[in-house]
């Protein structure tokens, strides 16, 4: 069935989520809609991530839009009336797709975007750990011509990727910019033609996955500590980590691999 089939089923939009080996798809669908966001579709967006974390074999998650955009944001007539609910995008105890709220998820999301690519799709894209950009893409985080606030971690990421003046420079006017300008200030990664973002995103995800599983999260787990309090925290949990990673049967695993001049199969043990 195409995107457009299950739109007419859905129109309030809906997330799709499948596992391809050990890669976890999360898709956003509501293409007619330039898959703008519906209370229905934060939902369940939140639940795929909960999944995602859940799901023992999925070691890399890829976020995508189906159809030419990526979201053109929240659709503001039907999600307005609840946007003074602070659980709007996440209940407790799930994973938060903006990775703002605990519990956080410990393995790495790679989003493939496309289009138009404005507010709560910048902010899903910066939560993220590796971006893919398809080179039409088009992005504003225009809030503030909305007169609301950017809510979803556009002031703190755009200001530690970019610095204050530029993150001020989109923040504050809702100017659109391009993928070479997203790309300059830290928000993209990779870029590829139109149409070639999702099968990138996904070689990306599996040279990931490919890597050791325990070794992958401490790295994520290690790099948000020196984000969230500071190098020193990062720096301190070096050692115990270390150690812990040492006595995993992965390590074996790379070693031996390493002697016997092969790529290594990791089980994540």
């Amino acid at each position: 069935m195409s995107a457009a089939q299950q739109y007419q089923h859905h129109p309030d939009g809906e997330i799709l989520t499948r596992r391809d080996g050990v890669v976890f798809l999360i898709g956003l669908n509501r293409p007619a809609k330039l898959n703008g966001f519906t209370p229905k579709m934060l939902r369940e967006l939140a639940a795929a991530y909960t999944a995602f974390e859940a799901d023992q074999a999925a070691r890399v998650a890829v976020l995508y839009a189906e159809g030419p955009h990526f979201t053109a944001g929240l659709d503001l007539p039907k999600v307005a009336p609840l946007m003074g609910n602070k659980n709007l995008l996440v209940e407790p105890g799930q994973i938060d797709p903006c990775n703002n709220l605990p519990p956080f998820r410990t393995k790495p999301v790679v989003a493939a975007v496309q289009g138009i690519t404005f507010t709560i799709g910048i902010e899903l894209m910066l939560a993220a750990d590796i971006v893919v950009a398809a080179s039409d893409c088009r992005f504003s985080q225009l809030e503030v011509k909305r007169g609301i606030m950017a809510t979803g971690g556009a002031t703190i990421r755009m200001v530690e990727r970019a610095g204050w003046g530029n993150a001020m420079r989109y923040l504050l006017t809702g100017d659109e910019f391009d993928v070479a300008t997203a790309l300059r200030l830290g928000f993209v990664q990779e870029v590829t033609e139109p149409g070639g973002q999702l099968k990138e995103a996904m070689r990306m995800a599996h040279r990931i996955a490919a890597q050791a599983p325990l070794a992958v999260s401490a790295t994520l787990r290690n790099a948000r500590l020196a984000v969230d309090e500071g190098p020193a925290a990062a720096v301190a949990d070096f050692h115990p980590t270390q150690q812990r990673l040492m006595a995993s049967e992965d390590v074996k695993e790379g070693v031996a691999s390493f002697v016997e001049k092969r790529a290594a199969v990791f089980g994540g043990r």
